[in-house]
């Protein structure tokens, strides 16, 4: 098979998924690192993760939206069915730096929400179709294979391709919330002008794991069209 190297390694996997796991990898750990840094920076008004995250709202004229705390580290969220922003333990009490940057970020999620943002409601329509491309993409690959099938393999691909769609929605997503955090901590003064910088540098970090996973999606799908695509020709 045209597809494998020495040893039967898949070289499909290790040029093209292994690199973007590998930039995962390195954008997880930045993001728990910067985070971790700028955790132990308090800023100067003494504004907690919660009292941050109702300011943004506050800001942006959105009311009827709760905040709650929830276990975990790096666990916050903006829950849209339920409209509740859940900042995690080290966020929602929390005054440092890093704790405003991230409440910010999800109470920009919420902002977005309540304007009726084209791109998170995009989100919130495709997820139920998202999970279940997700199910049954290897099923159906593998029925397909079995069966020498190549509908289904092609089906298989299509319904895999779905987590790639729902990747390259998020993404913008998540930066225009960063953007409303960074505006809303900017213009309402949440922070000084050197705790600023902090707080920008953390939702960064933050991103590039949204980059990162779009990146894997991505590689991932390339690599089942490279050895897939071309079933229907070979058999000619």
């Amino acid at each position: 098979m045209p597809y494998y190297g020495y040893y039967g390694i898949d070289m499909t996997y290790i040029v093209l998924v292994v690199p973007c796991l590998l930039l995962a990898f390195w954008a997880q750990a930045k993001v728990k690192r910067t985070f971790g840094r700028y955790e132990r920076v308090y800023n100067r008004r003494g504004l907690t993760g919660a009292q941050a995250a109702e300011a943004v709202l506050r800001r942006n004229g959105v009311t009827g939206v709760r905040i709650e705390r929830v276990g975990g580290r790096l666990t916050d969220h903006f829950d849209p069915r339920t409209n509740v922003i859940r900042l995690s333990d080290a966020v929602y009490a929390s005054a440092s730096v890093a704790s405003v940057g991230v409440a910010a970020h999800e109470a920009g999620h919420a902002v977005q929400h309540a304007t009726g943002y084209f791109p998170i409601r995009l989100r919130a329509a495709v997820i139920p179709l998202t999970q279940f491309g997700s199910m049954a993409a290897m099923p159906l690959l593998l029925l397909g294979l079995v069966l020498n099938a190549d509908l289904l393999i092609r089906v298989g691909i299509l319904a895999f391709s779905l987590s790639t769609v729902f990747q390259l929605i998020t993404l913008p997503v998540e930066l225009d919330a960063s953007r409303r955090a960074l505006h809303a901590i900017g213009a309402g003064g949440l922070l000084d002008e050197d705790e600023y910088p902090m707080a920008k540098k953390t939702l960064t970090a933050a991103a590039m794991t949204y980059v990162a996973a779009l990146a894997v999606s991505l590689a991932q799908l390339l690599r089942l069209l490279v050895i897939f695509g071309g079933r229907g020709r070979d058999d000619r």
